[in-house]
């Protein structure tokens, strides 16, 4: 039985030790939410796209050039979707719902805010872009699973407590 007293324990980054079950299979189930979250980040790209399409009909082709615009502000769009969505009551995106999966604040557990779900999401564009080896091998070799962008966010990413 463990002593009340004692401090947890901390990994290299000041992260919580956290206990297995709150880790279990996090790696497989985040590659699998990502890829549902980039499932409907498209959607909903598409569909911005769509409604400028057919608006063009109606506004003499005005909207069309703004289709490009669009495109362009996918990473803004991703940007506000984890932000809204990780420092949400369900502290996850869609795809990490799906997945069993929430963000936590590593050093004391409490939930995200918006500002540190969007640093996030910056970090995660910005690694993936430039760092990915370095993702993969911090995930691989982090006691609690954590990836670059986790580490420099100061989140840690667990199962939803039952």
């Amino acid at each position: 039985m463990s002593n009340p007293n004692t401090p947890a324990r901390e990994d290299f980054f000041g992260a919580k030790i956290l206990p297995a079950r709150a880790l279990e299979g996090v790696r497989t189930r985040r590659t699998f939410a990502l890829l549902l979250d980039l499932i409907v980040l498209t959607l909903i790209v598409s569909g911005v796209i769509a409604l400028l399409f057919a608006l063009g009909f109606l506004t003499f082709g005005f909207t069309w050039v703004l289709i490009p615009v669009a495109v362009i502000l996918y990473p803004l769009i991703a940007l506000f979707y984890n932000g809204i969505t990780m420092s949400g009551w369900r502290r996850a995106t869609p795809g990490m719902q799906m997945m069993d999966l929430q963000v936590r604040i590593a050093s004391d557990g409490t939930p995200v805010t918006f500002l540190h779900a969007a640093i996030h999401a910056v970090l995660f564009y910005i690694s993936w872009t430039v760092l990915t080896p370095l993702i993969l091998i911090a995930a691989l070799i982090m006691p609690n699973k954590r990836c670059l962008h986790d580490i420099l966010s100061n989140m840690v990413v667990i199962r939803r407590p039952d």
